[in-house]
């Protein structure tokens, strides 16, 4: 993959993130709750957390993934691994909610499609993960 071509997946997925994550720090205890409860459909463990701190935890990780991805000096291969693994985080939500996908359990329902679409930030995190060595 060339320098163009990861410039272009580190600039989107990173805009995307960042923006996200700036969005969730105005957000209020109520609604970090909610998205708690949504994140423990995938990952229970974040039941150990309080509203805030999921919320706080939440926003300042998708901050670093976002700044991380749009800053050349982190190597793709690190910005692709921290990309890859917030990906999958999502689509833990995604399977492990049986009203996200349809009977067979993989092809999304409804309500499971924004959270089927992260599989691209699976794919674009694998793919900046297997770039060649020495470029972006």
């Amino acid at each position: 993959m060339g320098l163009v071509s990861n410039a272009i997946l580190r600039t989107t997925a990173g805009a995307f993130i960042l923006n996200s994550g700036l969005s969730k720090a105005k957000m209020d205890e109520e609604t970090y709750g909610y998205l708690k409860g949504m994140a423990s459909t995938g990952v229970p463990q974040v039941n150990k957390l309080s509203d805030k701190q999921f919320g706080q935890a939440l926003t300042a990780a998708e901050i670093a993934l976002g700044a991380a991805l749009l800053c050349p000096i982190v190597p793709a291969k690190v910005a692709g691994l921290g990309l890859a693994g917030f990906g999958a985080g999502m689509l833990t939500m995604y399977f492990k909610n049986d009203d996200m996908t349809l009977e067979d359990g993989i092809r999304p329902s409804q309500e499971g499609t924004a959270l089927a679409k992260d599989i691209f930030l699976v794919s674009s995190g694998l793919a900046l993960i297997t770039s060649r060595k020495g470029l972006l």
